[in-house]
């Protein structure tokens, strides 16, 4: 099998080329948007005692010896 070289590229194949680089840098471009209307404020907070309870893993007091 013959490896194809970029100056072995036709017209089709760098318009091709062009218009999956396009197709991805506007989706990297909608993600983008989307997440900072949506994501960017929201804020999760982690309870470890709840967290300890729900996989049935007792959680011990910080700091304290085992």
């Amino acid at each position: 099998m013959a490896r194809a070289n970029c100056t072995d590229m036709t017209i089709s194949d760098k318009r091709l080329r062009r218009h999956l680089l396009t197709a991805v840098l506007i989706k990297l471009l909608v993600l983008a948007v989307l997440w900072w209307l949506f994501i960017q404020d929201f804020h999760v907070s982690v309870d470890s005692n709840a967290v300890g309870n729900r996989f049935g893993v007792p959680t011990s007091a910080q700091g304290a010896s085992k």
